[in-house]
């Protein structure tokens, strides 16, 4: 059978046509969903902008619908999962980028810390610590170092929080000796509540020697001290604390005087509080003066006029009513009702303060029980600072 040319002739330009209206049509439609890709973006960018997180994220899964292969859109999304607390839906979004096999390793590496964070901020402590450590000798290991120091923290997992504080250390992060010397503390107040006395001696030690400045691991190694009847010990203890950590004072003369005077060290004492006083005015140290002169023999009263003296140097409620407590007043049957009136203004003034969150304490915290931070809480009273 002969074969016609005329079909050939026929068939190229057809195919050619053909080939040109395909090739029109999908250049067509990718500028079609590369519009919409960027007005999705922006919009949802916009909605981020006006803190309108709902709509920001609708936007953004529309985005992501229309270009799949965008990873700064999934990060995107996760972050504002994240911190809407849909720490599920943000998991969900990180683990789809890892199991990308296209995804270059530094967005793996940046994948793989988000789970970790979102691990964290869920509370499945175990799973953010698996995610941290895969970022082991990553750009992100420093973070996830961070991360994981503060995971072990969380967990009150203190051996293995020693371990990261001292890579971090090493690694010239900061220095994380005051916080060393804390791990150290709290195995120590394990060790007391298990009734290992000694084991907790030496840990208290180690804490000293770890941060000389530090003055947790003395005032509770005082404190153990005077449960064992070594007030002399005790009293050593509290006076070497506060001369490393004067600033410190106002939490540690309580039990620097109740030493002093359970060893008879009470004149010693009594100059060391007055030198602190005077280079720091506390309430504290006040208060710690007052009960060792009314115990060496001072009328109440005489003992009691050092508040005036502090009234004199600065303003302050709680001075005033702690003097007017022991007063005479000329009309007394209302001496109840005006102190009980003043008891009750200086409360709020009484209290500890954290300088991070702002987090109010009836009592002193080296670590702040609402933000975590160490070392947050001033030593002095919110009339104070």
């Amino acid at each position: 059978m002969d074969f016609d040319l005329s079909w050939l002739l026929i068939g190229l330009p057809a195919a050619f046509v053909l080939g040109w209206l395909a090739s029109r049509l999908d250049v067509r439609q990718l500028r079609i969903e590369n519009r919409q890709a960027p007005k999705a973006y922006f919009k949802g960018l916009n909605f981020l902008l006006n803190e309108q997180q709902d709509q920001a994220i609708d936007a953004f899964i529309e985005a992501v619908q229309n270009d799949p292969d965008t990873s700064e859109l999934h990060f995107a999304l996760g972050n504002l999962f994240r911190r809407r607390g849909e720490y599920e839906r943000a998991v969900r979004v990180h683990q789809h980028l890892l199991s990308r096999g296209d995804l270059p390793a530094t967005d793996r590496h940046r994948a793989q810390h988000a789970l970790a964070l979102d691990y964290l901020k869920a509370g499945l402590l175990d799973r953010a610590e698996e995610a941290l450590l895969k970022l082991e000798g990553t750009t992100f290991e420093p973070q996830a170092r961070l991360a994981l120091l503060s995971n072990y923290e969380r967990s009150r997992d203190w051996v293995r929080a020693a371990k990261v504080a001292h890579q971090l250390e090493e690694a010239h992060q900061g220095s994380f000796s005051a916080r060393l010397a804390h791990y150290l503390c709290e195995q120590a107040t394990a060790c007391i509540a298990a009734h290992d006395l000694a084991r907790a001696e030496v840990l208290l030690q180690q804490a000293i020697a770890t941060a000389p400045t530090a003055p947790r691991a003395g005032i509770e190694l005082a404190r153990l001290q005077m449960g064992t009847d070594r007030a002399s010990n005790a009293y050593l203890t509290l006076s070497q604390t506060l001369h490393a950590a004067p600033a410190a004072a106002p939490v540690l003369v309580d039990a620097l005087a109740k030493a002093a005077l359970a060893c008879g060290q009470a004149e010693p004492a009594m100059a060391q509080l007055k030198t602190s006083y005077e280079q720091s005015p506390s309430l504290d140290v006040l208060d710690a003066i007052v009960t060792l002169e009314a115990a060496s023999g001072s009328a109440t009263p005489a003992a009691r006029s050092w508040y005036v003296h502090h009234l004199e140097r600065e303003p302050s409620l709680i001075a005033a009513a702690k003097w007017i407590e022991g007063e005479k007043l000329e009309h007394e049957q209302f001496h109840p009702l005006v102190q009980k009136a003043l008891d009750h203004a200086v409360k709020p003034l009484s209290r500890y303060r954290c300088a991070a969150c702002g987090f109010e304490a009836k009592q002193h915290f080296w670590q702040c029980p609402g933000c975590q931070t160490w070392d947050s809480y001033p030593a002095k009273r919110v009339e104070e600072l």
